[in-house]
């Protein structure tokens, strides 16, 4: 695979001004964090909700409620397992997502039922989609609450953009150096993806990660590696269960929100399966 420079411009640009959008939502302040995990976690339910049904034709029978409510759902799952601090008044998001999940969850049930669209199958689905992508962004908020209670509060953002950092740095360096001398596949799920690509982008990602990034926030550097290598390889892991199902539904994207990357779940398809492993890693750790 040629290093085709127009696409890489075009993917290039696109990514620098998403960056700068998703750095300013992590830095800025609690809500703007919130409010950016929740808005990923609705463009890639939906993403995964339009995939699913090319793969298994019985989901495109659900229910409009199940359709939308799942979305719903899953936004209210975020609210659950948001941040303690979180709220408006006396009255927090916790509390809130607390009492609005089983009233969503009962709606979707009953309307399946009076519709006669009730299916096991399509449970399962859906319930897998709320674990693989609201469940696992809201971890985030917990990687945050890390470095909430040191002596760097204002740093709290550290580990998210670590990870975040990582991921992307990953992306680019495995397909620069995969255009440039890639020669052995990696894998039938994603033929443009090589082993040598694979390799230097989690090297590199992860030296760059530690030596660059590492500079600026308040954490060791041994933590830092750790991090930086469990986001790397857990992230090209979640790049192929999403080419898998992209490769299941016969789409080359899952949308079209980013112009050369695709959508909303190919721009972050790493980040929901490194998440919970970093998270994992930290709770063994500390």
């Amino acid at each position: 695979m040629a290093l085709n420079l127009s696409v890489f411009r075009v993917r290039a640009l696109s990514a620098i001004v998403f960056a700068v959008v998703m750095i300013g939502g992590l830095i800025w302040n609690q809500w703007s964090f919130f409010l950016l995990f929740i808005a990923i976690q609705l463009g890639c339910l939906y993403e995964y909700q339009k995939l699913i049904a090319l793969i298994y034709p019985s989901y495109k029978n659900i229910s409009s409620v199940h359709k939308w409510g799942l979305l719903v759902l899953g936004t209210a799952m975020m609210f659950l397992l948001g941040p303690n601090s979180l709220g408006i008044k006396d009255i927090s998001m916790k509390f809130v997502g607390s009492k609005i999940v089983p009233v969503i969850l009962g709606i979707l049930i009953i309307a399946d039922i009076v519709t006669k669209k009730i299916n096991l199958q399509n449970w399962v689905i859906s319930f897998f989609g709320l674990v693989y992508i609201p469940m696992n962004l809201s971890l985030f908020y917990q990687l945050k609450g890390f470095m909430a209670n040191t002596f760097f509060a204002d740093w709290s953002f550290s580990i998210p953009l670590l990870v975040i950092a990582t991921v992307w740095v990953n992306d680019t360096m495995a397909y620069i150096v995969g255009a440039l001398i890639g020669r052995t596949p990696l894998s039938p799920i994603s033929p443009n993806k090589t082993w040598e690509g694979t390799i230097a982008g989690v090297i590199l990602s992860v030296l760059l990660v530690t030596k660059v990034i590492g500079i600026w926030v308040p954490i060791q550097e041994k933590f830092i590696f750790l991090i930086s290598l469990i986001s790397a390889i857990m992230g090209n892991f979640g790049d192929l269960f999403e080419s898998k199902l992209k490769r299941l539904a016969g789409v080359k994207d899952s949308g079209t929100m980013m112009p050369g990357h695709g959508g909303f779940l190919d721009r972050f398809d790493s980040i929901l399966l490194a998440t919970p492993f970093v998270w994992l890693l930290l709770q063994i750790l500390f």
